[in-house]
């Protein structure tokens, strides 16, 4: 099939959903203008300048809360917004500042440069648009080594399959949560009054090699790398038993969706889709903690903290009826596969990611 698009910029593009999506657009598409915009602020970002090069894709170091910056760009057809202050603990201990001009008032100045040159915009949101308190308020059963939701729920866009595009918003979701949320509503009135194409994805916790992960944003990454390394790791808060539940997404999954995205924006112009592994590729921290004793051959100590940390949650699940029905893509990468693949990538690379991860 023809590809629509000649120019692409990615921002966040030296991040870990931007450069991987870059690398994988520029394999499939190798005649696409890929430009990869990045501030370079996260650790780690850096060892991803070499692939990109290699690749053929032209890296641009700028920010996106500067405006100059972004319409330095003058060719683009299609903007994959991929930027972000990630953590969910962002801006909780000082200033928003940094956290609220990246996430929102960045995600306006590509809205702009998506009206000035008539791009698509295709913009990664995240699940933690949705709150904290309703989450954890779900019915929800104990296994042996995970919580379940329970099937029958008082709130609607919740099942034991997980959360649809409909769980109510209301509530306090999160610094980080907020500014993507209002990210999406301009998105919407972009649309709306300039007419632009766009597509919104709320990922769930998104995973692979070349995450630089850590406590608050990569956690498996950080798990896995803490079984490499002999680091020390907790279970905190729900009892300290590590039964929490978070599906999770192989970056690569995540491109075959986008893909798809990218063959039918016109189709699916102002839609907005849960994206995650869905039940079927979910792990608790417990089950977490197993697979990598078993990639890694490492047992390391797991202490429980009984006290719950601010803004977490019991239990995400993405439930992808709407995205599946919308596009016939469905997660393919199972926990297992997705943890062998990193701790191959760190076993790998141990000097150069010693001291990040």
């Amino acid at each position: 099939m023809a590809f629509k698009y000649s120019n692409v910029l990615i921002t966040g593009g030296a991040g870990f959903a931007g450069s991987h999506l870059a690398l994988l657009l520029k394999e499939r598409y190798p005649q696409l203008k890929i430009t990869a915009l990045d501030n370079l602020k996260r650790r780690g970002s850096e060892l991803n300048l070499p692939r990109l090069k290699a690749a053929g894709i032209e890296f641009l170091h700028g920010d996106i809360r500067s405006r100059d910056d972004l319409l330095a760009v003058r060719e683009v057809d299609l903007i994959l917004e991929c930027s972000a202050e990630p953590s969910v603990l962002a801006g909780l201990d000082g200033s928003p500042d940094y956290l609220i001009q990246t996430n929102l008032m960045g995600t306006i100045n590509c809205l702009e440069l998506a009206r000035v040159r008539r791009a698509d915009f295709l913009f990664l949101s995240t699940s933690r648009v949705y709150p904290i308190e309703t989450i954890n308020s779900l019915a929800f059963t104990e296994a042996a080594t995970r919580f379940e939701l329970a099937d029958a729920q008082k709130v609607p866009g919740a099942s034991a399959r997980g959360f649809t595009e409909e769980f109510p918003l209301a509530g306090v979701r999160s610094l980080y949560g907020a500014t993507k949320l209002a990210s999406e509503l301009l998105i919407e009135e972009y649309r709306s009054a300039f007419g632009l194409k766009t597509i919104i994805n709320r990922c769930g916790v998104l995973t692979g090699p070349w995450q630089m992960g850590k406590v608050d944003q990569g956690v498996i990454v950080h798990w896995i790398a803490s079984h490499v390394f002999g680091k020390s790791l907790k279970y905190f808060g729900y009892g300290g038993t590590g039964k929490q539940v978070r599906d999770i997404l192989h970056v690569r999954d995540l491109f075959n969706l986008v893909d798809r995205q990218l063959q039918q924006f016109e189709q699916l112009n102002g839609s907005l889709f849960n994206v995650g592994g869905g039940r079927e590729i979910s792990v608790s921290l417990a089950e977490l903690t197993t697979l990598c004793q078993q990639a890694t051959g490492q047992k390391i100590t797991v202490g429980p903290v009984l006290e719950d940390r601010v803004a977490d949650i019991r239990i995400y699940l993405t439930d992808n009826s709407k995205v599946t029905a919308a596009t016939g893509w469905k997660p393919e990468i199972s926990p297992a596969q997705i943890v062998n693949e990193i701790a191959r990538w760190i076993i790998d690379n141990k000097a150069i990611l010693s001291g990040i991860l």
